[in-house]
């Protein structure tokens, strides 16, 4: 009992369980910088310089939430090519699951530059829906986390910290920064999280005509910071990849091609 009260469960009211539920059914680009993570023996970032190459060796670390079946990621030596033939990268499976990779990175503000990044996509969710709560699925995500001042989080941005703080240990980024693929918005629309305006995501893709091809970016960090967010940003202290298609209960498969922060 005594070490019930030192270490009382966040979420042992109705109203609290009830938001505890929220967090760990849509939270997950929360999570980016927070989180219990188990580490993964697939993929991992090396670092060299100013380039960070994240296809290499053993230490991505996967981020899963209670409750939810996990995304199977894995590199495939078989993966489709643009030049039909066959190619390394690394398959995401989403079985109406949920889950993330990440890594840590540390990039100071007047050092971030452009970051460049691939992915092919077989086909859409069709049901997915970025602005929406019980629509927020994608088959392919880049994820960037930001430090920042914490003390100017709005009543509810502190509370989603807070509880974040209880569940995990750890404090959940300033601010989280998403390139996305959506069914319809136009590309380079931002789209704020239906459930924290702590999450922009940039849609750099949209509808079905790049489908089944490898498509590829390269994004300038501060500018697309800056006008998701209307302020400068922070450091960069991780990066992640999520496919997810829990929301939908749907299932979704796409791959992902090295990503090199410049």
């Amino acid at each position: 009992m005594l070490a019930a009260m030192k270490n009382p469960d966040p979420c042992n009211t109705p109203c609290m369980r009830r938001f505890c539920l929220l967090l760990a059914g849509g939270l997950m680009g929360l999570l980016v910088g927070c989180a219990t993570q188990q580490p993964s023996a697939t993929v991992a970032p090396t670092q060299g310089g100013n380039t960070w190459n994240s296809l290499a060796q053993a230490a991505w670390q996967e981020v899963q939430l209670p409750g939810k079946t996990p995304t199977v990621y894995r590199l495939d030596d078989r993966a489709p090519s643009s030049a039909r033939g066959l190619r390394t990268a690394l398959k995401a499976d989403a079985q109406s699951s949920a889950s993330m990779l990440r890594a840590p990175v540390r990039i100071e503000p007047e050092a971030l530059g452009r970051v460049d990044f691939s992915w092919l996509v077989p086909k859409l969710i069709a049901d997915a829906d970025m602005g929406q709560r019980d629509g927020d699925d994608s088959p392919v995500r880049l994820i960037l986390a930001f430090e920042g001042d914490r003390s100017k989080f709005s009543a509810k941005d502190a509370m989603v910290n807070e509880l974040a703080r209880l569940l995990t240990g750890e404090e959940m980024p300033y601010a989280t920064l998403m390139y996305v693929w959506c069914n319809k918005r136009p590309v380079d629309s931002v789209i704020s999280s239906p459930r924290t305006d702590r999450i922009r995501k940039i849609v750099v893709e949209s509808g079905a005509q790049g489908l089944t091809q490898w498509r590829n970016y390269e994004r300038d960090i501060r500018a697309d910071y800056l006008r998701a967010f209307g302020e400068a940003p922070g450091a960069l202290v991780a990066i992640g990849l999520m496919s997810d298609s829990d929301n939908t209960r749907s299932n979704a498969v796409a791959w992902y091609g090295p990503i090199a922060l410049r």
